[in-house]
């Protein structure tokens, strides 16, 4: 049998601080192996050999200690299960070469924080750039929580998970917030066990993980006739929210970023056809008169773009994307003041607003579905097979013919 310890070396001077390492004792042999951790004398519980839980008035010191018995134990827990699995191999073998494997180990380690930030580039290389955006956010959301301290794979435990969630309602976040960082931080942690990080176990299984149903986000087709008719003439920036916000709901509700990405071919024959971004699906819409209108509005784009949204090509198409969405969002509040609609008016609210319409004309679900570019349910999908696209493009001229 293998005796792994921590152990602690007072330094001479009392007023600095000594050295945790381990000792191992294999076959009456005993040696060592240093760590990077150091606390004074006072931490040190002699009794139980191991650090003290807390010292009086610091709570900084205690923070710091809780983190280093964190990291000590997990050493521990490695040099242990490499003495277990040379036990298991049955063959002889000495202290050393537990040593020797466990500085291996160690080296090839590589930490939650570094390996989100690699997913993250994966992604943005991958041409997912909102899900590298959404992999950063939540790492930044995961540092604050643990005081920008980095820890390994097999470190995390149920307990880290669900302290993670509790700090998060503690900051007022709502369940489907805190419920979207789970779901990415599990994603990113099985992808580590994929790898070979560290072992599946059930690390969310009691914290939140569902969607609840969110307060309702459609307006009616009364109101936004109220919008479409505000007198907006004094009002450029109001303006443009608002031909934005029509536009997409001209669209079938079409998404912001696909409105900023649509292209000027992409409109040809009386047809737009362009590739969901979220989706990758394929989308076809008859082209009406009410969009061309807004398209009249505005001089041409000097880019390749069909709306005013990304209107240079010098490497910021993104970030214009991004800057153009806030503004639309921010504006749209004000628009929605004056049309005294008390929903949180956002360009979400036109997409959802058109299914909410169509479904209020008898517009059948699966005609919805596709018109919107669903295809995450099965059932869905059954009923594309024999949805014609004349269908939606008809139920979608019925529904802006009512606007006038």
């Amino acid at each position: 049998m293998t005796s792994i310890k921590l152990k602690f070396r007072a330094h001479t001077d009392n007023t600095k601080e000594g050295a945790l390492y381990f000792q191992i004792i294999h076959e009456r042999v005993a040696k060592q192996v240093k760590t990077d951790y150091r606390i004074y004398e006072c931490e040190w519980d002699k009794q139980k050999g191991d650090i003290v839980k807390e010292v009086p008035f610091s709570t900084a010191r205690n923070e710091a200690l809780k983190v280093i018995r964190d990291k000590v134990l997990w050493e521990q827990r490695k040099l242990e299960q490499i003495a277990k699995s040379f036990e298991d191999a049955d063959k002889p073998y000495t202290a050393d070469d537990i040593i020797k494997r466990y500085k291996t180990v160690a080296s090839d380690k590589t930490t939650v924080f570094e390996y989100i930030r690699r997913q993250s580039e994966r992604m943005k290389e991958l041409g997912r750039v909102r899900t590298g955006e959404t992999y950063l956010q939540t790492l930044r959301s995961f540092m604050r929580f643990r005081n920008h301290v980095d820890l390994y794979f097999d470190m995390l435990d149920a307990d880290i998970v669900g302290q993670y969630e509790s700090y998060m309602r503690a900051n007022c976040l709502s369940r489907n917030t805190t419920s979207f960082y789970m779901r990415i931080l599990r994603g990113i942690y099985n992808r580590a066990v994929e790898e070979g990080l560290t072992q599946q176990i059930d690390l969310f299984k009691r914290v939140y993980t569902g969607v609840d149903k969110t307060a309702k986000r459609a307006i009616t087709l009364k109101e936004i006739r109220r919008i479409k008719e505000l007198d907006l003439t004094n009002s450029p920036d109001l303006d443009y929210a608002r031909d934005i916000f029509l536009f997409s709901f001209y669209l079938r509700g079409m998404s912001f970023i696909d409105l900023a990405y649509l292209r000027k071919r992409d409109l040809a024959n009386g047809y737009i056809t362009y590739i969901r971004k979220k989706t990758g699906q394929q989308l076809t819409i008859r082209w009406e008169r009410s969009m061309q209108e807004i398209i009249d509005k505005y001089p041409e784009n000097p880019t390749q773009y069909l709306l005013p949204i990304i209107t240079r090509h010098d490497g910021t198409e993104r970030q214009q994307y991004l800057n153009k969405i806030l503004f639309v969002n921010r504006k749209l509040k004000q628009i929605a003041q004056l049309a005294k609609i008390t929903t949180p008016l956002t360009m979400y609210v036109s997409r959802h607003s058109w299914a909410s319409i169509a479904k209020s004309r008898n517009v059948p679900l699966s005609v919805i579905s596709e018109g919107m570019g669903h295809d995450n349910e099965e059932t869905t999908r059954i009923y594309l097979a024999s949805i014609q696209t004349n269908q939606i493009d008809e139920a979608n001229s019925r529904i802006l013919k009512d606007l006038h």
